[in-house]
């Protein structure tokens, strides 16, 4: 069986087996605690420029299915897992996690101790790395790694954002009958700033009865103003929110003008924009699990989150009042504006993958429009 090599930049090296299509990648490795939900997570755009770690040791188990792709494609650098499960049952499932990964073009690797790979980003934080199931000279490599820069400072969202506006119209899905389209009239208009947007997000939006044109993180304030909407959306994506300024200033220049609704990235920004401040966290938010309690009625959500940065709650200004904090470890993870009908969360309500708890936000966010109407 050929070897595969994952190497961190600080020169730990984990041997394992080929995943997916032989060759090299690297990235920023971080580690996901989901136990589900593989291939939303390979095709969250949030991950471009990560390599992600499965905490679960079975991956694959019921295969890979058409209908769970979340993006135009897999945006993760690569994937480390402790072993592929060699049965994939699932009446959905169009084939194996290792064959999607060969027709994606992702470089992999298996039979990782992904428990002390997880250890040592926890005590040493997210870092850069490298995989290869082509290069055999471990000292190479090490040199390779050594190398390899920091996300820090990127502006990834330009990686993963679309490149024309477009329109939305697929819902919810539904056994049976699958992704259901809108079929009533619309009740709002709705413009989703695209900074690495998941679909079922753009899903949640449409089963609200909302008519969804998706726009380019690009597009200006005045540009978003002229599809007339009813509310905007700020939507999750990839890497560090202080460098994507030209974000920050059209979100600012929306609001008091617009209901405004902020998830992930989006929430960062919303915050940048507002003059507050964001940090790196030592090994982030991944996965399926985390506890965020809502600070207006006290009740704890379980969250999914995907995310490397923080905002500062100290440079919050005093308009800006802290709504949501994780219970891991009390960051920020919502806040709202108490002067305009705008709001936002650090974590990911739509649940694509993860638990459901917070998709009642989506209605909060029908309901700032509603009265804003």
């Amino acid at each position: 069986m050929k070897t595969a090599y994952l190497v961190l930049k600080d020169g730990r090296v984990f041997k394992g087996k080929p995943l997916g299509m032989i060759g090299e990648t690297s990235g920023e490795v971080v580690f996901n605690t989901s136990l589900m939900g593989y291939q939303e997570i390979l095709t969250d755009p949030s991950y471009s420029g990560q390599m992600i770690t499965m905490t679960y040791p079975l991956i694959g188990n019921y295969g890979v299915s058409t209908e769970d792709v979340e993006s135009r494609g897999v945006f993760a650098g690569g994937f480390i897992i402790r072993e592929e499960s060699s049965i994939a049952s699932n009446f959905r499932s169009a084939q194996s996690l290792g064959d999607y990964l060969k027709e994606m073009g992702v470089v992999g690797v298996q039979g990782v101790d992904t428990r002390a790979l997880t250890r040592h980003i926890r005590e040493k934080g997210s870092m850069p790395g490298l995989i290869s199931s082509v290069e055999t000279d471990v000292g190479k490599l090490k040199e390779k790694a050594a190398n390899l820069k920091a996300l820090d400072g990127l502006d990834l969202v330009s990686r993963v954002t679309c490149n024309v506006a477009y329109k939305w119209n697929s819902g919810l899905w539904k056994l049976g009958s699958g992704f259901e389209p809108l079929k009533k009239p619309a009740r709002f208009r709705v413009v989703a700033l695209d900074m690495g947007i998941k679909t079922n997000i753009l899903r949640n939006l449409v089963n609200i009865g909302c008519d969804v044109t998706v726009v380019p993180a690009t597009m200006t304030a005045r540009e978003i103003l002229d599809f007339k909407p009813d509310g905007v959306f700020l939507s999750n994506g990839p890497g560090d929110p202080s460098a994507v300024p030209y974000a920050a200033k059209t979100v600012k220049e929306l609001i008091g003008k617009k209901p405004i609704f902020g998830i992930c990235l989006g929430h960062q920004i919303l915050c940048l924009a507002m003059g507050a401040k964001t940090y790196k966290l030592k090994f982030g938010h991944h996965g399926g699990n985390q506890p965020v309690m809502d600070l207006s009625t006290r009740k704890v959500e379980i969250t999914a989150q995907n995310h490397n940065f923080s905002v500062d709650p100290a440079t919050l200004p005093s308009g800006m009042e802290v709504t949501h904090v994780n219970l891991n470890d009390k960051t920020v993870e919502g806040v709202r504006l108490m002067s305009a009908p705008v709001f936002s969360v650090q974590y990911h309500p739509e649940a694509g993958p993860g638990p459901h708890d917070s998709s009642y936000l989506f209605n909060r966010f029908a309901d700032l429009m509603e009265a804003s109407a």
